[in-house]
């Protein structure tokens, strides 16, 4: 059995001050989340704020990104020691912002990933197509690429550990949603390639996320589909109401 993740990622919006009035008055609107992981990601700079005010709680605190070194010149990026260090527990790898504005790679995917679990932070890694693709028939093309190269190398360990989030670039900050069978054809997709690199019984243990303009209204019906384990909320996790009733969506 997969517990439900719902995970927000507050990209780059919110103060430190503004990121603990969320978490407080997510945490004390919904005291007793029931059995579902409930992740924020906030700016580097808010997580050891959040992390500490958050420790006592239900809520667990990731990384927007890391870099696959420890340390050295690389001026302006984020080590996954400090990020661990400031109190993250996950880290999200791959991100389509990052893939499309940052040059993000399933090169520097696979090397964020295995750095993410060489120092204790779980990767939240993200695939999908772009709408072009997507219209052009290359879903799965473009799935099995980012998945198969991203992934490489990982241990047994790690994959039970993983966690996969499919975001369809198309559906991102725009509005539009994946229906609910569309995300859970790509879901079950992608469970089919962890059974190739994983094995069966360690595919069925990954969690694969949806992300992509999930909100209150439409995560009931996203998250009731089998191969749909959670999702990465983006505008809605900004909101403690709307992200409140995403929770209750993964435990309903």
């Amino acid at each position: 059995m997969r517990i439900p993740m719902i995970a927000g990622n507050w990209k780059m919006n919110l103060t430190i001050g503004a990121g603990l009035e969320l978490v407080k008055s997510i945490h004390y609107s919904h005291r007793h989340p029931g059995e579902v992981d409930v992740v924020v990601a906030p700016p580097f700079t808010a997580i050891h704020s959040i992390a500490e005010a958050v420790k006592d709680s239900y809520i667990s605190v990731a990384a927007q990104n890391i870099h696959w070194e420890t340390s050295g010149a690389f001026t302006g990026e984020i080590s996954p020691v400090f990020a661990k260090d400031a109190g993250a527990e996950y880290v999200i790898i791959g991100h389509s912002e990052r893939r499309q504005y940052f040059a993000e790679t399933n090169e520097t995917v696979n090397k964020k990933t295995k750095a993410a679990f060489a120092h204790g932070l779980t990767p939240i890694v993200c695939v999908g197509e772009t709408l072009a693709e997507r219209e052009a028939g290359r879903v799965e093309e473009v799935i099995n690429t980012q998945v198969t190269q991203g992934l490489t190398g990982l241990s047994a360990t790690n994959f039970e550990k993983l966690i996969i989030a499919y975001e369809p670039v198309w559906a991102i900050g725009t509005g539009k949603t994946a229906t609910g069978q569309q995300a859970e054809d790509v879901h079950t997709f992608i469970r089919e390639l962890l059974v190739k690199l994983a094995g069966p019984e360690i595919a069925q243990k990954i969690r694969i996320l949806y992300g992509g303009s999930v909100n209150a209204k439409n995560a009931k019906e996203l998250l009731s589909f089998p191969n749909i384990d959670g999702a990465l909320v983006g505008g809605a996790s900004l909101k403690a109401p709307d992200f409140v009733e995403i929770i209750k969506g993964a435990t309903a």
